[in-house]
């Protein structure tokens, strides 16, 4: 016979489901902004605070944040309790939030090209979730 399971069963893991997400959310950020930083001291990237209109630096941001949207991802994926690939789902839903609120703020700015807010925005939720794909995918082998 099958024991009834507890209505308090799951409340540990909404903790742990928290922290995968914010882990995600942490390795995004400081890795986003410390590569920023690294190529603001090596002058690829214009000073901060400063308009970045080159359609060059505006590619190479949103390539280096792509990949660490799929680290993020597989962050998540990786420290979640269960079900991995929601959690980084979560996560590029978080992302995507974020990102659209950035293209609001931004686009009236002129800060560079429209295409930057807008590609972030596009790439948040796929790359989230690719990054935990591929933990699940590795994790399933």
């Amino acid at each position: 016979m099958t024991q009834p399971i507890p209505a308090n069963a799951n409340r540990g893991n909404i903790g742990l489901s928290i922290a995968a997400v914010l882990a995600g959310f942490v390795v995004v950020v400081i890795f986003s902004l410390g590569t920023d930083e690294v190529f603001h001291l090596l002058k690829v990237l214009p000073a901060p605070g400063q308009p970045m209109r080159s359609p060059g630096a505006n590619a190479l941001a949103l390539a280096y944040r792509t990949a660490y949207s799929i680290l993020g991802g597989y962050v998540a994926a990786r420290v979640a309790p269960r079900y991995p690939v929601k959690h980084a789902v979560v996560l590029g839903s978080i992302g995507l939030a974020i990102s659209i609120l950035g293209v609001i703020v931004t686009l009236p700015m002129h800060l560079g090209p429209a295409w930057y807010p807008i590609g972030l925005a596009v790439t948040a939720l796929p790359c989230s979730w690719l990054g935990g794909f591929l933990y699940n995918r590795k994790a399933g082998s």
